[in-house]
């Protein structure tokens, strides 16, 4: 498994503790909630920018799940737990992960995974990303961060052993830094876009039925 390492600027995810990337991150944070208790009491990973530390709406059980920030240029995680990559937990142990925004710098495909790895069948991987249809691209123009298209996350997501949902919700300010609730239309012009996955596991093929030949009873 190749280094965690983002190879852009070093701190291309600093953006997200401005004020200009602050309310992108304060728009997320109820989805934020929902995602991680989606699947209680089942185990779940949240990883966010380095240095930023949005206090999610909701009763969040914090036994059970593990929180770790992401800084761009390092190659380990910071939080509960200081890691590199391969993550420090069992395969198939975690029922939800939220990625917010970390893989908006360098190369997604180690974390996406070590995401595969530990996530468990049917479990759900929920990835706040950036948009680049959206004005507000203007605002992280030049900081390192590289917003893909929807085409691109999912070749990523599938290059993981990841399949994509079709629903993708918008969130975040379309022009000025103002946090706008979540909503569809014109919403795709805002600034993050939240995509959802599932790790799907082929079941066994059951037996092949036994053949029964019917034959009509003798006459009497």
């Amino acid at each position: 498994m190749p280094a965690f390492a983002f190879t852009r600027q070093p701190d291309a995810l600093a953006w997200f503790g401005t004020g200009r990337g602050g309310p992108v991150l304060a728009s997320e944070q109820a989805r934020v909630s929902q995602a991680l208790t989606s699947r209680t009491p089942g185990p779940w990973l949240w990883v966010s920018p380095d240095g930023v530390e949005p206090a999610p709406a909701g009763d969040i059980p914090p036994m059970r799940g593990v929180r770790l920030h992401a800084r761009s240029g390092a190659q380990r995680l910071t939080g509960q737990v200081r890691c590199g990559l391969p993550l420090p937990l069992p395969t198939e142990a975690v029922a939800v992960i939220v990625l917010q925004h970390v893989l908006d710098a360098g190369d997604p495909q180690p974390l996406l995974q070590e995401c595969a790895r530990v996530l468990e069948p049917g479990g759900r991987l929920w990835l706040f990303v950036l948009n680049p249809w959206s004005p507000y691209r203007l605002r992280w123009r030049s900081t390192g961060l590289a917003a893909r298209a929807l085409s691109q996350w999912h070749l990523q997501l599938a290059a993981a052993g990841l399949t994509t949902a079709e629903h993708v919700l918008h969130y975040g300010p379309v022009w000025r830094g103002i946090p706008d609730a979540p909503g569809h239309g014109p919403a795709p012009l805002r600034a993050a876009r939240l995509l959802g996955a599932e790790k799907r596991v082929a079941g066994m093929i059951p037996p092949a039925p036994v053949a029964r030949a019917w034959r009509a009873a003798p006459a009497a």
